[in-house]
C-alpha cells in the first residue's frame, strides 16, 4: 500500500500593501484536484492535520497552512496585522493560488478553534471561495459575542483569552517546558492522546525562531505571532463595565453565511460548550450539526475516526 506523500512548501502571496506575506503549509494530493483547505487553532499547527490530508489526498488537493505568525510564516510583531480582515485576506489569496484556477472556489474549508473563527468571517465576506463549510468546534461570531457579553458561565469559561491578551506574557508561558500551554490540552480530561512525539511536535512549534521579515518588525517569539489572534480580536470576556466588548455590535454581512455548512462539535469541551450552538440555524439556513458527546475540545487528536467520517459525509452532502 502507497502511503500518501505530505510535503512543506513555502507559498508566496501577492503583496498586499506593504505587506509580502508567506504562509508555510502542509500539502498533500495531486495539484489540479479539487481543494480542501484546513485551518488549525491555537495553541496548534497544521501539523495536527497531518492524518487527514494523507486520508484526503487520494481525490483531493490537500493545503494546511501554518497561519499568520505561526512557525515558518509571515510573523510580524505587530498586532494590528493579525486582524481578521487582514488575516483573511491570506487565505483568499491562498485558494486563488491552491485551487485548480483563480476563480474556482475550494472544495471545502475544514477548520477548527481560530481557524474556525477565520473560516466563519471567510465564509460571510467571500462564500464565493468556498463550495462547503466544516467547522470543528469554532463558536460562530454572532452566538459567541451575546454569550462572552451576557453568560457569566461562558465568561468564565473564556477567562483565560484575557489572559492570553496581556503584553509580554510570552516568557511566562515558555516557561518550565512550557508549563502553562500543557494546560490548555491536560485540562480536558488529561490529555491521553499527547503522545511524546506530539509533545515534540508542540515544544518545537512553540519554540521555533520567527522568520525574519525583510522591512518589518519581525515577532521576537514563537507565541508571539498566536498570542496576537486574541490581543487583535474584539471577542473577549469583558474585563469592566467600559469594556468595548459591551457594546459591540457585529454587522449582518459578517454574521450570515450562505454556504452549506457543517459543524462537527466534540460536546464535552468545557471552553466552548454545546451551548453555542443554540440558535446557529438563524446565521445559516444550509446547517448539519455531527455531535461527538465523549469528545473535548481536541477531537481532531480524540476522535480520529468519527471526525473523519463526518467530514467525508460533509463532502458528499
Amino acid at each position: 500500500m502507497n502511503v500518501p506523500m505530505i510535503s512543506t512548501e513555502l507559498v508566496t502571496l501577492p503583496a498586499n500593501g506593504a505587506e509580502q506575506p508567506f504562509l508555510n503549509c502542509r500539502v498533500a494530493g495531486p495539484k489540479g484536484a479539487p481543494l480542501l483547505l484546513f485551518l488549525h487553532g491555537f495553541p496548534e499547527a497544521a501539523f495536527v492535520w497531518d492524518e487527514l490530508l494523507a486520508h484526503f489526498s487520494e481525490h483531493y488537493r490537500c493545503v494546511a497552512p501554518n497561519l499568520r505568525g505561526y512557525p515558518g510564516s509571515y510573523a510580524p510583531a505587530d498586532v494590528k496585522a493579525y486582524r481578521a480582515q487582514v488575516v483573511l485576506g491570506d487565505l483568499i489569496a491562498l485558494i486563488r493560488q491552491q485551487a485548480v484556477t483563480p476563480d474556482t472556489p475550494a472544495a471545502a474549508v475544514i477548520a477548527h478553534d481560530w481557524g474556525g473563527a477565520l473560516a466563519w468571517g471567510l465564509a460571510a465576506a467571500a462564500p464565493q471561495c468556498m463550495q462547503r463549510l466544516v467547522i470543528l468546534n469554532a463558536p460562530h461570531p454572532g452566538l459567541f459575542l451575546a454569550a462572552l457579553r451576557d453568560d457569566p458561565t461562558q465568561q468564565a469559561a473564556s477567562s483565560y483569552m484575557n489572559l492570553l491578551r496581556q503584553p509580554g506574557i510570552e516568557p511566562q508561558l515558555s516557561a518550565n517546558d512550557f508549563e502553562q500551554m500543557w494546560a490548555f490540552f491536560e485540562r480536558f480530561g488529561g490529555a491521553t492522546w499527547l503522545t511524546p512525539g506530539l509533545r515534540a511536535q508542540y515544544r518545537q512549534a512553540w519554540s521555533a525562531t520567527p522568520t525574519p521579515i525583510d522591512g518589518v518588525a519581525t515577532a521576537s517569539s514563537a507565541l508571539t505571532g498566536p498570542l496576537n489572534y486574541y490581543r487583535a480580536s474584539p471577542l473577549h470576556p469583558p474585563s469592566s463595565p467600559s469594556d468595548p466588548i459591551n457594546t459591540l455590535q457585529l454587522p449582518d454581512a459578517l454574521l450570515q453565511v450562505n454556504v452549506p455548512t457543517s459543524v462537527i462539535w466534540g460536546e464535552a469541551d468545557t471552553a466552548l460548550p454545546p451551548s453555542l450552538l443554540d440558535g446557529l440555524e438563524r446565521h445559516v439556513p444550509d446547517l448539519h450539526i455531527t455531535r461527538l458527546p465523549r469528545a473535548t475540545h481536541w477531537l481532531v487528536h480524540e476522535a480520529p475516526a468519527e471526525v473523519r467520517a463526518a467530514i467525508t459525509a460533509a463532502l458528499h452532502r
